[in-house]
């Protein structure tokens, strides 16, 4: 029904679709003269529909529809009658909304209707706006490419922009929140405000190196930032597939045994029945992935089959899908029966799986595995540790929930670790672009200490500092700024 609706408005706009020019700072512009509209909000029945437009017409557009009154005064809300600007047919009784450029999200004239939102009301709204001279249709995030083009938000704002509305954990929110204020941008523009300095101490070393006038130690100066920045760059790189996890998810693993009761803890921890759970043996056989949210952080959760020889071909393929996820987790859940821990596949997964992974992790602790032993409501009440020999590890029943306090806490501890924590640490690189153009920068700075010729030194400065800005959209190539605001929907 909406896209009919869609279809509709379209044909009713007038005026031809323009594509976007280029600015001189390489930011795409819309075309002078073009208007759109669209509805912001939720589709569907709401209580509100929010319907925005934005470029020049768009005074023109709250006039016709709330005829003959005047524009509201700026930035207030007004109750107005909206009519058909053709029939004079009344539509709706909506809240409006004048925003005068610049001041306004797109840097454009822009108006808003907050308006019931039954569908009927929407579509009479929507096809009354498309009949209004120089007005058309908006495209998957034009108002927030038009806000990037009048220089409104950095691209790097617009993609935190992008993942907060996308954001769908705690960690998620923070992160895309610190990103839309800029604070990404404006560590960024501080590395290129570095190298600009840098850049201009060289260049003013080919011009006026033989000159008395020139201060002692430019040189000297230039080299000082540079290794400050690599050091800093370096940071940040090493840093990298943290942020990249807060945006899309860390990978957890849940392996072990058969029957130590992985299927239950994945069931357990995503609060929903996403394994069978059964006391035969092998019940699971091919890897099972669902998203949770995990203390707040967001997690791709694996339950796999229990790692020991098939009985069967099917079975061994599972174990054969449970190993290569085992390799590709960022957090690997190894589970034991606590009751069965003698036994001899528990032995040979705590000596192929547990100590290895410990054993293997950068600084010699279990930072990317917990070991959870479960049905800890089998055991004696007041016993003693039934596992005094292995390394640290968690009491659980799934049964019970017995132990699940303890942890969440602990994986919110390890996915901090994993994947940043947004309300302490600097500012992440949340995308393979950022990452991409931070290693170019450092490849350049290289080649600036390996130059022996100075304007060879000058040039890698360059060449670095492009790589900066290209990270918060000065001079970014259209096919990458298309991808990006491909992924905003109609109406943002």
């Amino acid at each position: 029904m909406w896209r009919g609706l869609w279809t509709l408005v379209a044909r009713a706009a007038r005026g031809p679709r323009r594509p976007y020019t280029r600015q001189g700072s390489g930011a795409p512009a819309p075309s002078s003269g073009a208007t759109v509209f669209a509805l912001s909000s939720g589709q569907g029945r709401c209580g509100i529909a929010v319907i925005r437009t934005s470029g020049p017409a768009s005074g023109q557009a709250l006039r016709s529809l709330t005829a003959p009154r005047d524009l509201p005064p700026a930035r207030k809300a007004c109750l107005r009658l909206l009519s058909d600007p053709r029939s004079g047919e009344p539509l709706d009784r909506a809240l409006v909304l004048w925003f005068p450029g610049p001041q306004s999200f797109t840097g454009e004239d822009c108006a808003e209707f907050h308006v019931h939102g039954g569908p009927a009301v929407v579509s009479g709204v929507l096809q009354a706006l498309g009949s209004v001279p120089g007005l058309r249709p908006a495209e998957a995030g034009e108002f927030t490419r038009r806000a990037f083009a009048h220089g409104k938000l950095s691209l790097t704002e617009v993609e935190g922009l992008a993942d907060l509305i996308h954001a769908e954990t705690e960690a998620q929110r923070r992160q895309a929140l610190r990103q839309l204020d800029g604070e990404l941008n404006h560590l960024c523009r501080g590395w290129a405000e570095t190298l600009t300095k840098a850049l201009a101490h060289v260049e003013a070393y080919i011009d006026f190196g033989e000159d008395d006038n020139l201060e002692e130690g430019v040189l000297d100066q230039a080299d000082s930032e540079v290794r400050e920045l690599e050091v800093a760059l370096g940071a940040h790189l090493r840093d990298a597939r943290r942020g990249q996890r807060l945006r899309s998810g860390a990978h957890a693993v849940v392996v072990g045994p058969p029957n130590a009761g992985k299927s239950s803890l994945v069931n357990l921890l995503s609060r929903k029945p996403v394994s069978i759970v059964s006391p035969e043996p092998g019940t699971t056989r091919d890897v099972l992935e669902t998203p949770v949210d995990l203390a707040g952080f967001p997690v791709l959760l694996s339950d796999t089959a229990g790692l020991r020889e098939g009985v069967g071909p099917v079975e061994q393929e599972g174990v054969r899908r449970a190993q290569k996820r085992l390799e590709q987790a960022d957090l690997i859940l190894a589970v034991l029966d606590a009751s069965d821990l003698a036994s001899p596949s528990s032995c040979n997964f705590l000596d192929t799986v547990v100590i290895p992974a410990g054993a293997g992790s950068p600084n010699g602790s279990n930072q990317r595995l917990l070991l959870v032993l479960n049905k800890s409501d089998l055991l004696p009440a007041g016993g003693p540790d039934p596992s005094p020999d292995l390394p640290p590890h968690l009491l659980l029943s799934c049964l019970t929930g017995d132990g699940l306090d303890g942890l969440l806490e602990a994986l919110r501890k390890e996915l901090a670790a994993l994947c940043g924590d947004p309300s302490t640490d600097p500012p992440l690189l949340t995308r393979a672009r950022h990452q991409h153009h931070l290693q170019g920068c450092l490849d350049a700075l290289g080649h600036y200490k390996q130059a022996k010729d100075l304007a060879l030194a000058a040039e890698a400065l360059r060449v670095a500092r492009g790589h900066l800005t290209r990270i918060t959209g000065g001079g970014g190539a259209e096919e990458i700024l298309d991808i990006i605001f491909r992924d905003f929907c109609v109406g943002k």
